[in-house]
């Protein structure tokens, strides 16, 4: 018999949840496995991709409140049908709703998975996310981060309950010095070119801080022909970004690519990868450029602070100090050999710990560990 799991979550989209449950379709033994997926909203080819693997997808629309019975009924209808031996709820949303219709439909086993950096959650937000836990068997933290400092720190859960799995992302695809050339005619990009990067969805500027970006490259491009900061997202903040470029008169030197679902290529025109955010739970886009094999700059918030090992695998700053991202730029830009050796020693230690391959065997293994004969 196949042990039976029902993931639920918010929208599946394009961000990195979805992407972590893609790979738990793709990766985790099928003849051991069966998945199913409730979500709010399902949306874009990654749904596609998911229900490819097998692993069917069910929207059942906005959970607006945690308590909004209607949402609930539904996810309890399904659960009767499915008989799920599992439950795991990511993000707020799912976690609400793994925890309460689990908890009431006596799943056998529930587990919540935190998946980000509750900076701005409210005083309810903590009180019920401590009041879910105690439904569930495990608690996921996505990063060492999210594990001491919030689910061990802020809501006092005990050792035994939570788990740290890392968040892992798919190896990088092979890219062509043609198709990579290709692209850099298309976007604008010369051989000489010092190419600074960065992606992430532009939603709302107070989380990924990309204004401080651009004005830290600003600061670092004075008196130089040869710099392009190149963004690869998309969002409401991007008209903004791109006015404040011209502000600053380095629209010519910004290059704004839209969202991208390979995103390979694009790190492969890259030279340096900032992530500035002032929040993060782990930084799925630190690993990927990591396994591009590029020195990282980032900010010293969330997990983002143990991904990135400060001066060995790229560099460290505190979130909203533009004066230090820019410092750290012209660093990597004048020691071609620092660069280098970065990239390479965050490539080893992201293969080591970073990878899907390396999430799903964790998660397989937590899974596994319900059903394992208890010793006496």
């Amino acid at each position: 018999m196949k042990i039976k799991i029902l993931h639920i979550q918010e929208t599946i989209s394009s961000g990195g949840v979805e992407r972590t449950r893609l790979s738990l379709a793709r990766l985790l033994d099928k003849d051991r496995f069966q998945q199913k997926i409730i979500c709010t909203n399902a949306s874009g080819n990654l749904v596609d991709k998911i229900r490819n693997e097998g692993a069917d997808v069910i929207p059942i629309g906005i959970l607006k409140h945690p308590f909004q019975w209607s949402q609930h009924k539904k996810v309890q209808k399904i659960i009767e049908a499915y008989k799920p031996d599992i439950v795991h709820g990511a993000v707020f949303e799912g976690v609400t709703m793994a925890a309460i219709n689990g908890w009431l439909k006596r799943v056998p086993y529930i587990i919540i998975e935190e998946t980000s950096d509750p900076k701005n959650r409210s005083w309810k937000g903590h009180m019920l996310m401590r009041f879910f836990s105690k439904t569930a068997n495990k608690v996921i933290g996505v990063s060492e981060s999210v594990t001491e400092e919030y689910l061990k720190g802020k809501l006092r859960l005990s050792a035994s309950k939570v788990i740290t799995i890392n968040n892992g992302v798919a190896l990088p695809r092979e890219v062509s010095a043609n198709e990579t050339q290709e692209a850099q005619i298309k976007f604008g990009f010369t051989l000489n070119d010092f190419v600074i990067g960065s992606t992430g969805r532009m939603l709302q500027d107070s989380h990924k801080r990309f204004s401080d970006l651009i004005k830290a490259f600003a600061r670092f491009a004075e008196n130089k022909s040869n710099v392009k900061l190149l963004l690869v997202g998309d969002g409401p903040e991007r008209i903004r970004y791109e006015k404040l470029t011209h502000e600053l008169d380095i629209s010519d030197k910004v290059v704004f690519v839209g969202y991208q679902s390979d995103t390979t290529l694009f790190y492969q025109m890259m030279h340096v990868f900032a992530l500035v955010s002032a929040r993060e739970a782990f930084g799925l886009v630190l690993a990927e450029a990591m396994l591009n094999k590029l020195p990282v700059l980032a900010t010293r918030v969330g997990g983002m602070k143990y991904i990135v090992d400060d001066q060995e695998t790229g560099f460290l700053v505190e979130p909203k100090d533009v004066s230090a991202i820019a410092e750290k730029l012209e660093i990597l830009y004048q020691d071609a050999e620092l660069k280098k050796q970065m990239g390479e020693t965050g490539y080893n230690k992201a293969l080591q710990e970073y990878t899907e391959d390396k999430y799903a065997e964790k998660i397989s293994d937590l899974y596994l560990s319900f059903f394992k004969p208890k010793s006496i």
